[in-house]
């Protein structure tokens, strides 16, 4: 199958290196970054996870998406602030076929999808990996143990299963533990709600992750967020977020103690617009559709888009 990654900085480019590894021998990179683009184009991608570092290449290479042909598979991974704008670019290489899959972080993705593509050519999914972009045509992947890759439907079909099986058959063949689930709603509120919680709190305090868990406020706002999104979730029909959050914790600190999160990353060492709007600002919202309160996450919502309006003027 053709794939096309549509957004590779961390997040694209570490899936793109597993499937590559898997044995997927007809992939599109597109970004905007071009000296990214042109190292990869040149001399292959080099993706380092802990088992190893892993050289791969036989990549094409584009700025845009609007002259690479139509694709069997659309994967979605620019940050979501920005889904809609690559959508309405990216049509010339979705067909009447084209699966398009959103492997973004946070809440609601597959909704924004729905507006361009039908249901029975959506997947949905996300990955629990930790991932860099430390220079162009480097990645690091820190993925969590068991299973690290979940992806599902929008709606059963045909054309969805197909690209489903397919991607879960290179993401293992390449090194994760993926899973394609009928229903992958509660493992999206789950990496949301782990992600929400470390996140936020990370970027508001400037620390890495065993930097806030260690201190006994940072940690108990880790975990207001979360008890925040598991009552939002139960009211949604999803239960078990809050049991799943407590078990997590322990691997959580011990796989990626050490790891400043994207959206600490966005705000602390490239001063971007962070996902805050599908993490605890996804919470917030849903929470007022279901009338469950979310007072730390609509707090640290604003703290956070106050951040990202303000870096020119910042004290230094």
């Amino acid at each position: 199958m053709k794939i096309a990654i549509l957004g590779c900085g961390a997040a694209g480019s570490v899936f793109a290196g597993y499937l590559k590894l898997g044995g997927a021998d007809d992939i599109v990179l597109v970004d905007i970054n071009k000296a990214h683009m042109d190292k990869v184009s040149k001399d292959g991608l080099i993706l380092r996870t802990p088992e190893g570092e892993f050289h791969t290449e036989g990549y094409k290479t584009a700025n845009s998406a609007s002259d690479i042909g139509i694709v069997d598979i659309a994967i979605i991974m620019v940050k979501a602030t920005q889904t809609e704008a690559v959508l309405e670019a990216s049509m010339a290489c979705i067909g009447p076929d084209t699966v398009v899959a959103t492997l973004q972080n946070g809440l609601g993705n597959d909704e924004k999808v729905k507006k361009y593509v039908p249901a029975k050519r959506v997947i949905f999914g996300c990955g629990n990996i930790g991932t860099e972009l430390p220079e162009p045509g480097v990645c690091v992947a820190k993925p969590i143990a068991g299973i690290n890759m979940f992806i599902g439907p929008a709606e059963k079909s045909e054309n969805n299963d197909k690209a489903g099986a397919y991607l879960e058959n290179c993401f293992a063949k390449g090194g994760l533990s993926p899973k394609y689930y009928d229903d992958v709603r509660p493992q999206i509120w789950k990496k949301a709600t782990s992600n929400a919680g470390f996140n936020t709190v990370c970027a508001v305090l400037r620390l890495k992750i065993k930097e806030v868990y260690a201190l006994s406020d940072g940690v108990a706002l880790v975990w207001q967020i979360w008890k925040e999104a598991s009552d939002v979730a139960e009211a949604l029909g999803i239960p078990g977020i809050w049991e799943f959050m407590q078990e997590q914790m322990p691997g959580l600190i011990r796989d990626l103690g050490d790891y400043y999160p994207s959206m600490a990353q966005d705000v602390l060492m490239h001063h971007r617009q962070t996902e805050v709007i599908v993490l605890t600002g996804a919470i917030s919202d849903y929470g007022k559709k279901v009338g469950v309160a979310t007072p730390t996450c609509d707090v640290l919502t604003q703290v956070i888009k106050a951040l990202q309006a303000s870096y020119d003027v910042q004290y230094k």
